[in-house]
């Protein structure tokens, strides 16, 4: 893999105020479902394939379970946390992109010089 991108489900889930706060977990499914197709496309003009989609899930999402294309990781705490374990582990060997609008969690992984892009990354536009 050259690039990975590590989403962060509740931040993402949360940025569409469809009902996700009834089923958290449905929700966190469809997020993952929804980011299939980029793991072999990439994410136009942020990464290029080959790239592994990371979802971190936390709270009532923890028991979405991976599918081809999508490796889910369950936050046994903070999933901001978590994904800041996940880039400070890949040590610069490959690129990073977290995708989050949470400010301090940008702050955070970018010190460890992974790249930050926003919800509509993977929404798409007219979604977010």
């Amino acid at each position: 893999m050259d690039s990975m991108v590590v989403v962060d489900a509740a931040n993402v889930v949360g940025s569409v105020p469809d009902g996700w706060w009834r089923d958290r977990h449905g929700a966190a499914e469809r997020l993952r479902d929804a980011l299939v197709e980029y793991a072999g496309t990439g994410l136009p003009g942020l990464v290029a394939p080959p790239v592994e989609m990371v979802l971190v899930v936390e709270g009532a999402a923890r028991g979405v379970a991976s599918v081809e294309g999508v490796r889910v990781v369950a936050a046994s705490g903070s999933g901001d946390d978590r994904i800041v374990r996940l880039v400070a582990d890949e040590r610069g060997d490959r690129d990073c992109l977290v995708i989050t609008a949470d400010r301090e969690l940008r702050t955070r992984v970018q010190a460890l010089g992974a790249r930050v892009t926003g919800p509509r990354a993977v929404w798409g536009r007219g979604r977010d």
